[in-house]
C-alpha cells in the first residue's frame, strides 16, 4: 500500500489530505494556533462539582467549562493533585519523581465529591475536543506521546502495545524501557517501536522526560486555565503515528512548514527525509493533484460506488444513519441474493473509508440490503470488521441484527469533518434571478476603481472564470492594459476553472479576499 500526504496552507490554517493507493482516505481542515486539541495539557481550576453525574466542570479557558468524570481522574489522581500543589506553591523545585512519595490509588467506584472540591487546581489533559454545544472532555491521567513510546507520570509499569504479537520482541522492548525510564514514570511502548534500535527507543523516552521537565517548569508560574503542554500540529502527529516505509511522498506548498516537517522527519526517520517535498507550481496544489475533485465528490450526502450502487449518509444529533442502495447494479445480476451480498460487501469497504475520512463518531447505524442467508450476513459483518482494522479510532462493530441493521460505535475526539458540497449559485446568489451579463464588465471595473482609489490597495489580483479572464487579457489593447494606463497599477488576472461563468473575486497582496 502506497501512501501520500498533501498539506495546503490557507489564510486561516491548512488542509491535510492523505491518500492510500491514490485514493483519499483522510481529510482535515486545521486552524492555526488552535487551542483545546487532543493531547493539550492545562492547569485547570474546578468550577463546580456535580455528585449526581459523579463528575466536575473545570475551567481551562474555553467559553464553556470542560467536563471531567470520576472514571477519568486516573488511579494516581491524589499524587497528581499533591504534585501540582507542591509545584505551584514552590515546595517542589524539580520535575523528577524519584523522591516523590506516591499516594494510594483512588477507588474504582468512588465518589468525586470525596476527592475534588470547588477551587482545586489540577493538571488536566484534553481527551475530546469541543464538539457542537459541548465543551472539551478532560482526563487527569496525564500522558505524553512520542514516536515509539508514551510517558505516563506517576505510574511505574511498562506496557507493550497489543499489536506487538511476537513474545521475544515484547520482552526485548520491555527490557529496554525498564532500563531507561525514571522511577515513578510508566511507559507504554507503541507499535511503531517494533524492530527499532535500542538507541532510538532510549532517545525517545529521554526526549519525553525532557518534555515533562519543560511542562513542570511552566507549571511553576502558571495561572489557572494556562496551557502547559501543546500537542504537536496535526500534520506532525500524523507523521509521528503513521510514518513508515509505505509513505512515498509528503507535499507542502508552504516553505516554512516544509522545512519544519523535513527537520522533524529527519530526526525521527532520517532515511525518509527525501520524501518531504516542496510544491512550487503557481497552480493550486490540491487542484493540480486532483484532490479538490475527490473531496467534493466524496463528502456529499450521496456517495456513488463503482458498479452503480450508492450509499446515503444522514446525520442526526444522536447518531449517524447510512443506507445502502443497489442502484443500477440490480440490472447486472439476475440472482437477488448474490446481488445484495456483493453490493453490501462493496458498501462495507466504502463505509469504513467514509467513517475515517469524515471522522464520524458516536453511534453509526447501517441499513444494508436485506439478505436471507445467515452465512451471507456473517460475510458482510466480517468484511466490515476487516475494513475497520485500519481505523486508528477505537471502535466496536456488532453483527447484523434480525432487522438487517449493523451498528458501529466509533470514538469521537474531534468535531466531524464537514465539507460543503452544495454551493449557492454565484450568478443569482440563490435568488433565482441574474443580473444582465452585459453589465458584468462595468460592475468589475466599478469595483476595481473603488478598491484602488477609495481603499488605496497597491496590489490587486482578479480571480475569475477562464472565459472572463480571456475577455480582460486578450488583444494588444486589452482591458488589462487599459487598467494599467488608467490606474498605473498592473492588475494580475488569474484563471479559476472551478469558478462559475459570472464569478469573480479580488485578492490583495497577502492573498486575502478584498471585501467590497
Amino acid at each position: 500500500m502506497n501512501k501520500s500526504l498533501y498539506v495546503r496552507s490557507t489564510p486561516t490554517g491548512f488542509d491535510i489530505a492523505m491518500f492510500e493507493d491514490k485514493r483519499l482516505v483522510e481529510f482535515s481542515q486545521e486552524i492555526n494556533d488552535k487551542s483545546f486539541q487532543v493531547g493539550d495539557i492545562y492547569l485547570g481550576k474546578v468550577k463546580k462539582v456535580v455528585p449526581g453525574l459523579n463528575a466536575c466542570f473545570v475551567d481551562i479557558g474555553y467559553e464553556k467549562d470542560a467536563f471531567l468524570h470520576y472514571l477519568d481522574l486516573g488511579a494516581q489522581y491524589n499524587s497528581l493533585k499533591k504534585f501540582t500543589e507542591d509545584v505551584t506553591s514552590g515546595k517542589k523545585k524539580g520535575a523528577m519523581l524519584q523522591h516523590f512519595k506516591l499516594e494510594e490509588d483512588i477507588a474504582k467506584d468512588g465518589k468525586i465529591a470525596d476527592l475534588v472540591s470547588k477551587g482545586d487546581l489540577v493538571m488536566v489533559q484534553v481527551v475530546k475536543e469541543p464538539i457542537s454545544t459541548k465543551g472539551p472532555r478532560l482526563s487527569s491521567e496525564i500522558s505524553i506521546a512520542g514516536r515509539y513510546c508514551v510517558l505516563v507520570p506517576f505510574g511505574d509499569a511498562v506496557n507493550i502495545s497489543k499489536k506487538v504479537t511476537d513474545n521475544a520482541e515484547k520482552k526485548r522492548l520491555k527490557q529496554i524501557a525498564l532500563g531507561v525510564k525514571p522511577k515513578n514514570f510508566g511507559v507504554i511502548v507503541r507499535t511503531a517501536a517494533i524492530s527499532c534500535e535500542t538507541e532510538e527507543l532510549e532517545r525517545d523516552i529521554k526526549e519525553l522526560v525532557q518534555k515533562w521537565e519543560a511542562a513542570v517548569q511552566l507549571l511553576k508560574s502558571a495561572k489557572p486555565a494556562d496551557r502547559i503542554v501543546q500537542e504537536v500540529a496535526r500534520t506532525t502527529s500524523m507523521l509521528r503515528d503513521l510514518l513508515n516505509d509505505s509513505f512515498q511522498s509528503i507535499y507542502f506548498d508552504d516553505p516554512r512548514m516544509h522545512e519544519e516537517v523535513k527537520e522533524y522527519v529527519s530526526s525521527i526517520a532520517p532515511d525518509k527525509a527525501e520524501i518531504v517535498k516542496l510544491y512550487k507550481s503557481k497552480q493550486d496544489m490540491f487542484e493540480h493533484f486532483g484532490i479538490d475533485k475527490q473531496v467534493k465528490s466524496t463528502f456529499g450526502k450521496n456517495v456513488t460506488m463503482p458498479g452503480g450502487a450508492y450509499i446515503i449518509i444522514e446525520h442526526t444529533e444522536a447518531l449517524h444513519v447510512i443506507d445502502v442502495n443497489s442502484g443500477n447494479r440490480m440490472k447486472q445480476e439476475l440472482d437477488q441474493e448474490n446481488n445484495a451480498l456483493n453490493t453490501n460487501l462493496d458498501a462495507a469497504d466504502e463505509i469504513a473509508r467514509q467513517l475515517r475520512l469524515r471522522d464520524m463518531g458516536g453511534i453509526i447505524v447501517i441499513d444494508f440490503i436485506d439478505m436471507r442467508k445467515a452465512a451471507n450476513k456473517k460475510l458482510v459483518y466480517e468484511r466490515m470488521s476487516e475494513a475497520m482494522k485500519t481505523d486508528r479510532a477505537k471502535h466496536t462493530v456488532l453483527p447484523i441484527s434480525k432487522f438487517g441493521l449493523l451498528q458501529i460505535t466509533r470514538q469521537r475526539v474531534r468535531p466531524e469533518v464537514n465539507v460543503v458540497t452544495q454551493e449557492v449559485c454565484p450568478t443569482c446568489e440563490g435568488t433565482g434571478h441574474i443580473r444582465p451579463s452585459i453589465l458584468l464588465s462595468d460592475e468589475i471595473e466599478s469595483h476595481l476603481r473603488y478598491i484602488l482609489q477609495e481603499q488605496n490597495e497597491k496590489k490587486v489580483a482578479l480571480h475569475t472564470h477562464p472565459y472572463l479572464a480571456a475577455y480582460f487579457t486578450k488583444g494588444f489593447m486589452s482591458k488589462q492594459m487599459k487598467w494599467w494606463w488608467k490606474y498605473k497599477v498592473w492588475i494580475k488576472v488569474t484563471e479559476e476553472p472551478s469558478y462559475q461563468i459570472n464569478e469573480y473575486h479580488f485578492l490583495n497582496s497577502n492573498g486575502e479576499q478584498i471585501s467590497i
